[in-house]
């Protein structure tokens, strides 16, 4: 005879007992059965789990079926590599020297005709760096200034040239063709040794 259900003693309570993951909830259903071949009522847990909708996205893992070589990683890791010529580089001097603006390409034409301000290989030709600037000085007696007089201290704006002169001679020839085509009376120039490196 199939057992017969108490209206009174049957209780369905709904109570989260366990939270599995972010995506599943179980929850359990306790039913009282009362049997009246027995003597004592039994209880029956039924668990049941079940699946929430899930509210948040799942990561996902993208993996690369072609990974890079390392032939493509040095290419990109390397732009562009410039090369430098690799002929034996000769002893390199730099050539400052000041001059006013209105003989400015006067005095490097005669510099870059000795051959100063050419990069090794020859590719490069009439390099320099200029940059305006002030100079100052006092004409004492004896004295023989293009700009000023003797006894008062004069300004000009003036231009600073660095070049590079590949060799001593070079180099000497170049100090040469500077103070023949500057205007002053005592050129204010420097001379440097450069390191090879």
């Amino acid at each position: 005879m199939p057992p017969t259900i108490s209206p009174l003693a049957c209780c369905i309570p709904r109570t989260p007992i366990l939270r599995v993951s972010r995506n599943f909830h179980s929850y359990r259903l306790s039913r009282t059965f009362s049997s009246s071949s027995s003597s004592s009522p039994s209880r029956s847990p039924l668990c049941v789990s079940l699946q929430a909708p899930s509210t948040r996205p799942t990561s996902t893992s993208i993996t690369n079926t072609n990974p890079p070589t390392i032939e493509k990683i040095s290419y990109l890791r390397t732009y562009q590599k410039r090369t430098m010529s690799a002929a034996p580089i000769p002893d390199r001097y730099k050539l400052v020297f000041f001059v006013p603006h209105s003989d400015l390409e006067a005095c490097k034409e005669a510099v870059f005709a000795t051959g100063a301000g050419t990069f090794p290989g020859g590719k490069y030709r009439k390099c320099c760096f200029q940059m305006p600037g002030q100079g100052q000085f006092l004409p004492s007696e004896g004295a023989n200034p293009a700009i000023g007089e003797v006894g008062t201290v004069e300004t000009v704006e003036e231009m600073k040239v660095e070049v590079m002169c590949l060799g001593q001679s070079v180099m000497l020839q170049a100090v040469e063709a500077l103070i023949k085509a500057h205007p002053y009376e005592e050129v204010a120039y420097e001379v440097y040794k450069m390191e090879n490196v």
